[in-house]
């Protein structure tokens, strides 16, 4: 389980790397608050506009069983890629840029006008995006976990390499370089998976089926399981924009916006291990592994997960890394060692998340999924307000909102699951 789950683990882990990489790269050039806060509000958006591909991993791991089901995934795929572009040119270019990000997100003109040029240049991350997710649920499903964290590797050397390499020998600003760094190192990993996943991809499509195959997916049948999952990303990416947004109408709006894409970074680089169980939980269970066993191993990544993020936080680590890593001078870090205090739970409260999401995903209850982060950002938006209207600290305020949201959220899939495992048990 360990073997299989580690390499998952590492492609999150690496992932988590990548920002803060670049975010010392833009911490060593000039005008550091403003370049800092525009290129969180540039990850947060396309982050927003990415969400419908994201949780294709999830979806190509659970419905990839057979020839004809790949095939009519990969025409989902194709389609979806189109989609997310096009979405992305007006947000890009034309006037809606300066309604979202200047009318309801309420970002200050100065970091709004800075963010907009790594939008531009970061048009077609979503579609990489989707291609090696894609890829990457083909090598999961088949039980090749290490291509997948071999790709993150790539991907993490391509842009933490050019990243430095543009900081040092250019003048571009610090938007500019994180933008082209990480596209440079999506397209890595999106053709490494695709190149990784060619084997599989062979053996997929020489298979011989049955003509009255069980399980005949079509596209929308796809598309039924996938839709929950894609506003279930579209609701916990705008978790993002919502707190930023708080973090724009509370006090010194500027360092709070700067400061709080360290902190997700760093909460980000501690939760990735849970990040990674739902797809090893989807692919243990159709492989029948025993429920209890799979459960403490969730339960386990958890508790290390966050004794992690303890050790980080007692010990002189996060000083180190504040000062000499991410490059932040002292006015900047005391808004960020608060926030990571008030959001040390989050890693255990991820595990449990994962578990309960992985079995629901298995079991094709998606829409379960899709009403339980409805009610994380609910919580999310409503605790930000309450805290703009407060004027209370922002960066504590954005980790005690995706605390309670998360907690929430867990609380629901599991009683949900309990009610369809009660219904199943019944008919059984």
């Amino acid at each position: 389980m360990v073997l299989f789950w580690l390499p998952l683990a590492a492609s999150w882990a690496l992932m988590g790397a990548e920002t803060p990489i670049l975010q010392a790269a833009i911490a060593r050039l000039p005008d550091i608050e403003t370049q800092l806060a525009a290129f969180g509000i540039v990850m947060s958006l396309e982050i927003a506009i990415e969400s419908p591909v994201i949780m294709l991993l999830a979806t190509t791991t659970a419905l990839a069983t057979t020839r004809r089901n790949y095939l009519t995934l990969r025409r989902f795929v194709t389609c979806t890629n189109v989609i997310v572009t096009l979405a992305a040119i007006p947000m890009t270019w034309g006037p809606l840029y300066n309604l979202v990000v200047r009318e309801l997100m309420g970002i200050p003109d100065k970091i709004a006008a800075t963010a907009q040029p790594g939008m531009k240049i970061m048009v077609l991350w979503s579609a990489a995006i989707g291609t090696r997710r894609f890829y990457q649920g083909v090598l999961i499903r088949s039980g090749n976990t290490r291509w997948v964290g071999y790709g993150t590797a790539a991907r993490l050397f391509s842009s933490g390499g050019s990243g430095i390499l543009l900081a040092i020998f250019t003048r571009l600003p610090g938007v500019y370089i994180g933008s082209m760094a990480l596209m440079a190192g999506v397209c890595t990993e999106a053709i490494f998976a695709t190149l990784a996943a060619r084997a599989t991809v062979h053996r997929i499509l020489s298979q011989k089926e049955a003509a009255e195959s069980p399980d005949v997916l079509s596209f929308w049948d796809v598309a039924r399981y996938h839709l929950p999952l894609a506003a279930t990303s579209l609701m916990t990416l705008m978790a993002q924009p919502v707190i930023g947004a708080g973090l724009s109408r509370m006090p010194h709006p500027e360092e709070n916006l700067a400061a709080w894409p360290i902190v997700w970074s760093i909460l980000w680089i501690f939760r990735s291990p849970a990040f990674a169980l739902p797809e090893a939980v989807i692919a243990l269970v159709s492989a029948r592994w025993p429920l209890d066993m799979i459960r403490r191993f969730c339960w386990a990544v958890g508790f290390y997960s966050l004794g992690a993020l303890v050790l980080f936080l007692l010990t002189p680590m996060v000083r180190v890394y504040l000062r000499y890593i991410a490059w932040l001078p002292e006015s900047l870090s005391r808004y960020v060692v608060p926030g990571l205090l008030f959001g040390l739970l989050l890693p255990l409260i991820t595990a449990a998340h994962s578990w309960f999401r992985g079995l629901l995903m298995e079991s094709r209850r998606t829409r379960v999924i899709y009403w339980g982060i409805s009610l994380n950002l609910v919580l999310t938006c409503g605790v930000m307000a309450a805290g703009a209207l407060l004027r209370a600290p922002g960066t504590i305020l954005g980790s005690i909102a995706l605390t309670i949201a998360a907690l929430a959220e867990v609380y629901f899939l599991k009683s949900k699951l309990s009610a369809v495992r009660s219904r199943q048990s019944a008919t059984a």
